[in-house]
C-alpha cells in the first residue's frame, strides 16, 4: 500500500561514496512507499554527483564548517538546521547516518516524524528511532532498508533487490545524468582502482603491478587506471612500470563519468572502496580485494557479479582504518592475497 498522508520527506544522505551507493535500494523502496511525496535529500557537498534523481525532487547542500572548533561547528550545524527548516514543513524525516549531528540536524529541521537509529546518544531526538540490529552478517544497504519499516509494512530484503528489478540494469544517465562521460577504448581493457581512504584497506602497490604484468602477458589487455586527485601520483608511478600496458586515466573526470569505462570493461580490480561500489552499480564484473573491512556489511551490491577475495588472519575482520599490527603482521590480511593466485582465479571466471 502506498502512503499518501505524507507530502514533504527530508533524508540525511551518506557521507561516503559506497554507502551512498548501498542506500540506493532505500531510496527505491522510499520512493515507492511515498510516490507523491516531495523528497528533500540533505548532502555533503562531496556527494552531490551521486544522488539519484528519479527518486528524489531536491538536493539540499549542507556547507562544509569552515573552522575546526567545536562551538563554531555546532553553531555551524544549527545554522544548516535553520536552513533547512525555510524549505519544510517535513511531515517525515529520516536519517542515515548514525551520527548525532545527523539526528540533530533532523530534530532542528522541524521533521514532524523523525526515524534512524538509537545510537550515538540521540535516541531523544529521534520520535521515532529504530532498535540498532548488531548482527555482523547485517548488510549496511539492509540497515538503510529497514529505516522503512515503520512506514512500510512490507519487509524488503535488498539480497534480492536486483532479481526483483523489472529491469537489471542501473539508469545511469536517468539517476545520475553525467555531464562529462568518458569513452572507453575501442579495445578488450580492464579497470584498475588502487585507491581507498583507509591505508588499511590499500593492497600494497606491488601486488597491483605483479597483477597487471600477468594480464599483459595472458591476455594483451590494456589496463585503466581511475581514481580521484589522491590517486593522481600513484597513477602516474604505476603507468611507468615495465610490462604492466596500463594508461593512467587518474582525475580526468567526475566518479559518475566513469560509467561506460565501468560497464564495458572486462572487468574491474581494485580495493575495497567508494569506486568498487559505483563500478558494481554501473554493472561491471568487479573484483575486490578486501582489507580491513567485513565483506558481510559492506560487499557491493550491483547488478553485475562481484568476488571479494578476502584473507581471514586472526584479527580480520577490524574495520579499522589504521592497521595496529606491526612489522611482518602490519596489513596481513592484504599481503596475504597474492596476484598470480587472485589472476588465476579470476580468469577461470572470465572464460
Amino acid at each position: 500500500m502506498k502512503d499518501t498522508s505524507v507530502e514533504s520527506i527530508l533524508v540525511r544522505a551518506p557521507n561516503w561514496i559506497g554507502d551512498q551507493v548501498l542506500a540506493y535500494p532505500f531510496y527505491r523502496f522510499l520512493r515507492q512507499a511515498y510516490p507523491k511525496a516531495k523528497i528533500t535529500v540533505a548532502s555533503v557537498p562531496w556527494m552531490s554527483d551521486l544522488h539519484f534523481l528519479k527518486e528524489i525532487d531536491e538536493i539540499h547542500i549542507l556547507k562544509k564548517s569552515q573552522s575546526n572548533q567545536f562551538l563554531k561547528k555546532w553553531f555551524h550545524l544549527n545554522q544548516l538546521a535553520l536552513d533547512l527548516r525555510k524549505k519544510g514543513p517535513f511531515d517525515l524525516g529520516v536519517s542515515l547516518p548514525n551520527s548525532f549531528s545527523a539526528g540533530w540536524l533532523l530534530y532542528r529541521s522541524g521533521a514532524k516524524r523523525r526515524v534512524g537509529y538509537r545510537v550515538d546518544g540521540r535516541s531523544f531526538l529521534l520520535n521515532e528511532g529504530v532498535h540498532w540490529d548488531d548482527r555482523p552478517n547485517r548488510h549496511r544497504s539492509q540497515a538503510y532498508v529497514d529505516l522503512l519499516k515503520l512506514n512500510d509494512s512490507r519487509a524488503h530484503h535488498v539480497v534480492d533487490f536486483w532479481k526483483n528489478e523489472s529491469d537489471p540494469v542501473f539508469d545511469v544517465e536517468g539517476q545520475w545524468n553525467p555531464k562529462d562521460t568518458l569513452e572507453p577504448p575501442d579495445e578488450p581493457f580492464w579497470v584498475l582502482a588502487p585507491g581507498a581512504t583507509a591505508s588499511s584497506r590499500r593492497w600494497p602497490l606491488e601486488r597491483f603491478v605483479e597483477f597487471a604484468q600477468k594480464v599483459k602477458q595472458d591476455t594483451g589487455w590494456k589496463g585503466i587506471i581511475v581514481g580521484g586527485p589522491s590517486e593522481v601520483e600513484l597513477g602516474i608511478q604505476l603507468s611507468e612500470y615495465p610490462g604492466v600496458n596500463l594508461l593512467d586515466w587518474t582525475s580526468r573526470c567526475s566518479i559518475t563519468g566513469l560509467w561506460k569505462v565501468f560497464r564495458e570493461s572486462q572487468f574491474f580490480l581494485g580495493n575495497e572502496s567508494g569506486l568498487a561500489h559505483v563500478a558494481s552499480l554501473c554493472g561491471a564484473r568487479v573484483q575486490i580485494v578486501c582489507g580491513a573491512a567485513d565483506p558481510r556489511r559492506t560487499k557491493a551490491l550491483g547488478p553485475g557479479p562481484v568476488d571479494v577475495k578476502v584473507n581471514p588472519v586472526d584479527c580480520w575482520p577490524c574495520e579499522r582504518n589504521v592497521c595496529t599490527q606491526k612489522g611482518i603482521r602490519e596489513i596481513q590480511c592484504l599481503k596475504g592475497i597474492h596476484s598470480n593466485h587472485l589472476w588465476k582465479e579470476l580468469r577461470e571466471d572470465l572464460k
